[in-house]
């Protein structure tokens, strides 16, 4: 969780490499990180790198050329896609960190983002399999798996979350731009459900509160030059039930990052997962 936590856990994982990591990075402006990454790959861990180039390209160039200076192979993502927004690392083949946050030093201090550590070999395996195509620009449909949730093509999923919430939802997210997703919150907010959404607020989004303020839906914005910066993208349905679900990755709630990027996400019902994602949720609502 962060900033609550701090980025140290990111590096632990990234310190533990003994064969391989597979680092997937909309965005990768911080130093340190990338000598965690030359330092491994210094010691014999084959390190691979996707970043994106077709937004962010000014931002990590710095990145892409210190990392290729130093033994790491790093490619510019395919163009593709609209963005490689994905922030995912694999260590060893055995465990996947699925993220909503960037490496990039300025947000750490202030932005609310998440990750979450999967070891269940399908999901790393379907991860895996996704970064060597994207690795060698090659076409693949997305794997099929109960808990891993894919852009393009992810907005059923994520509507599907919401449409099945009985008891309470808790949603934050970047970005609300796409007016399915509005929609079903108004209509879970009319069948019973206690909606509750946080976000920092745009201008481009006022109509979209406006309209969830409107069916009751408990909606808290952050101006954008508060203390903490909603970046995180998770949803928490029911939690506390028997059918608890949480959903956390680098997916926004838009057309672009739902149809047109590269993005990945996490299904869990795993309860210390649900339990700290609705805290700091509610804790910020």
């Amino acid at each position: 969780t962060e900033p609550d936590q701090g980025i140290a856990p990111v590096y632990a994982l990234l310190r533990a490499a003994q064969h391989s990591i597979d680092l997937t990075m909309y965005e990768l402006a911080k130093t340190q990180a990338v000598q965690v990454l030359e330092t491994a790959a210094a010691r014999g861990v084959t390190v691979r790198v996707i970043l994106d180039i077709n937004r962010e390209k000014a931002a990590n160039t710095p990145a892409y050329e210190a990392l290729k200076a130093h033994g790491v192979q790093v490619i510019w993502a395919d163009t593709r896609y609209a963005a490689t927004h994905e922030k995912s690392i694999v260590v060893d083949r055995s465990v996947a960190a699925v993220m909503s946050l960037n490496l990039t030093s300025r947000y750490y201090s202030d932005t609310r983002d998440f990750a979450v550590l999967d070891r269940q070999p399908s999901d790393v395996a379907a991860i895996e399999q996704v970064f060597d195509a994207d690795f060698r620009h090659a076409n693949m449909p997305a794997p099929t798996g109960a808990n891993l949730v894919w852009s393009p093509g992810s907005e059923p999923a994520l509507l599907q979350i919401v449409n099945r919430a009985s008891a309470s939802l808790l949603l934050e997210n970047e970005e609300i731009a796409l007016p399915a997703v509005t929609s079903a919150l108004v209509q879970a907010a009319h069948r019973g459900v206690a909606v509750t959404v946080v976000m920092t607020r745009q201008d481009d989004w006022a109509k979209d509160f406006d309209t969830l303020v409107a069916a009751h839906v408990g909606v808290r914005t952050y101006a954008p030059t508060a203390a903490l910066y909603i970046h995180a993208k998770a949803i928490v349905a029911d939690a506390g039930t028997s059918h608890q679900c949480a959903f956390i990755g680098s997916e926004n709630f838009s057309a672009a990052s739902l149809q047109h990027n590269l993005e990945l996400g996490l299904l869990t019902a795993d309860p210390g997962v649900v339990t700290s994602l609705a805290s700091t949720i509610r804790s910020d609502a």
